[in-house]
């Protein structure tokens, strides 16, 4: 963007007056432009598909759709179109499931005038900030494979991705990670990569005054194997876990390049390295996916679920990710009522290689006694699956023979963020 260009935000709310007072208000700002308004979820789809603006206000409650179906949908089709949610609610569970759903800010009405234009400008400078590493074709010779190089001590790392919540991502990754490591008896490391809201700790039920990847703010630079054992928590059942930072604020402070140096450093001590996100394309989740050696995708057998999935899987297309690094996992397989899992491969038009069954109250007990079910509930049908899945990723990882890196796609050709 050049000086002489404005931020071209569109604003959704189904007031008039509202919309008519956010307008006049940004009317004020000379690097500001509202290009157009939406009363509707529906609509402000279609004007973000057809604009693309450089920021997307959104209210929270609509009748036809609310601000967080919206924003997940939009987050999805128009990722370079930032959204900053609006709501009257200032509870913690609004705010968490809107940036679940992609939002980049949350404000609470009534917001002041100088609130509203710098969340604007916040979150148009870290879009900016995306698009210039997207655009950037990467320096000859660079290793920009997952995982850089290759060598035979080098532990894998797996990345969970899911595009929507509540598919039991964490839960998974958790339990692989006991599994993994019970199951081989080599040095497994679980990163609680969701960095706003994780629950990785919750789950194991962990010292919530614990260390956490906060306490590396300021000196990723120089973090090498040993600073990272200071910060990683050792659990009960043999794995070490390195949690999520406490507060959103502070998760804020974490750089796509400071998990890269993470994940890469843990490698050298660690088998195997069990990363969770959170449903969002923001850099630092597309650089944990970068960075690991498959991606593992877990969805329910839900029209929504399929079709969140569909559309990741043409975003992995775009990363240059193959069909080898990013592996789909049936969860709640036996869920009665759901779509068949053979016609999720037929609409998805590949093989589902894992899957997991459905065991509520197995999970249930679990989490709130903060035991693995891997450790608690061993013999159950859900634990012999994740098993399964420990072991099918741990042949995998034997098999794969230690080659020269390949350079990875430019960049420049990614139309992910791109107008």
């Amino acid at each position: 963007m050049s000086p002489t260009e404005k931020i071209r935000i569109l604003i959704v709310d189904d007031f008039a007056d509202t919309r008519e007072n956010l307008t006049k208000l940004l009317g004020f700002e000379p690097d500001l432009e509202v290009i157009g308004a939406a009363e509707s979820g529906q609509q402000a789809i279609a004007l973000a598909k057809k604009e693309h603006p450089n920021a997307i206000l959104m209210d929270i409650n609509m009748p036809d759709m609310d601000g967080i179906t919206a924003t997940e949908i939009i987050s999805n089709t128009v990722p370079d179109s930032p959204i900053i949610m609006m709501s009257v609610q200032g509870e913690q569970d609004y705010l968490r499931r809107s940036m679940l759903a992609g939002a980049r800010e949350f404000l609470v009405k009534p917001f002041s005038a100088d609130e509203l234009v710098n969340a604007i400008r916040h979150v148009h400078e870290l879009e900016k900030v995306k698009r210039a590493r997207y655009t950037t074709t990467p320096t000859a010779g660079a290793p920009t494979t997952a995982g850089g190089g290759a060598g035979p001590q080098r532990g894998k790392v797996f990345t969970f991705f899911s595009p929507k919540g509540g598919v039991g991502r964490t839960t998974i990754a958790t339990n692989l990670a006991v599994a993994l490591h019970q199951s081989t008896g080599t040095p497994v490391a679980l990163v609680d990569g969701s960095l706003p809201f994780g629950d990785v700790g919750v789950i194991l039920n962990m010292n919530p005054k614990a260390k956490t990847l906060a306490d590396l703010v300021g000196g990723f630079e120089t973090t090498d194997a040993d600073v990272l054992e200071t910060v990683l928590v050792p659990h009960s059942s043999g794995i070490k876990v390195l949690l999520a930072p406490p507060t959103p604020e502070s998760a804020e402070l974490i750089t796509g390049a400071n998990m890269k140096h993470v994940l890469e450093t843990l490698r050298e001590r660690y088998a195997y390295v069990v990363v969770d996100t959170w449903p969002s394309f923001q850099e630092v989740v597309l650089t944990m996916m970068d960075a690991a050696d498959m991606v593992l995708t877990p969805m329910t057998l839900e029209i929504t679920s399929l079709k969140n999935v569909r559309v990741f899987l043409e975003v992995a297309e775009k990363l240059g990710y193959s069909e080898e690094k990013v592996q789909i996992i049936a969860n709640r397989n036996d869920s009665s009522g759901g779509i068949k899992a053979s016609d999720i491969e037929a609409s998805l038009g590949r093989k589902i290689p894992h899957t997991v069954v459905s065991d509520g109250r197995t999970l249930v007990l679990a989490v709130n006694r903060g035991v693995p079910f891997v450790i608690s509930h061993k013999d159950s049908p859900v634990a012999k699956d994740i098993f399964t899945l420990a072991g099918k990723l741990a042949s995998t990882a034997e098999a794969a023979q230690p080659t020269a890196p390949k350079a990875a796609p430019a960049r420049g050709g990614l139309r992910l963020f791109a107008r």
